[in-house]
């Protein structure tokens, strides 16, 4: 199979920093005119949650994943020196300071350059979480053998 001009992310992480570097690598790729996926599982989900949202946890232990796990891009911890919540805070504040996009922004930019977004629907059951608590800029809800097809058609595949 031929390899396309096309970059496929696995976001992992939750933690606000990686997100950022994921959506960067993927709205730099789509800018210079390649194709570019994101495929969202377990924490990084937390990105494509809307924030506040409910949960479709049936049982206990998916009741108390979704309790511990708001998610919302706007309500990210970051992988070091999150400071009981500090640390995202005082990003934000570097970040306006230095012209630099938040979650949600990038979001709104990689859609407009057509960054493709697919939420793992094995990790949304085993979390709790049902499509009524993603936001509408997801375009795909598969598992991972979308994700495979993706990037074996891909010449570059990171895991973030």
């Amino acid at each position: 199979m031929e390899k396309k001009n096309k970059i496929t992310l696995v976001l992992f992480s939750g933690d606000m920093d990686k997100i950022m570097a994921a959506f960067n690598l993927a709205v730099g790729a789509a800018s210079m005119g390649m194709e570019a996926t994101i495929f969202f599982t377990f924490w990084g989900l937390n990105a494509v949650r809307k924030h506040g949202s409910g949960s479709a946890a049936r049982g206990i232990l998916q009741r108390m994943m979704s309790w511990m796990n708001k998610g919302g891009a706007d309500k990210l911890p970051m992988s070091r020196f999150n400071m009981c919540g500090m640390g995202p805070k005082f990003m934000g504040i570097l970040m306006k300071r230095y012209q630099m996009y938040s979650v949600p922004e990038l979001i709104k930019i990689a859609k407009e350059l057509g960054v493709k977004f697919i939420a793992c629907t094995i990790t949304m059951g085993v979390m709790g979480i049902s499509k009524e608590d993603i936001i509408p800029e997801v375009d795909v809800y598969a598992g991972v053998v979308t994700f495979l097809t993706e990037a074996e058609e891909s010449n570059i595949s990171l895991f973030i």
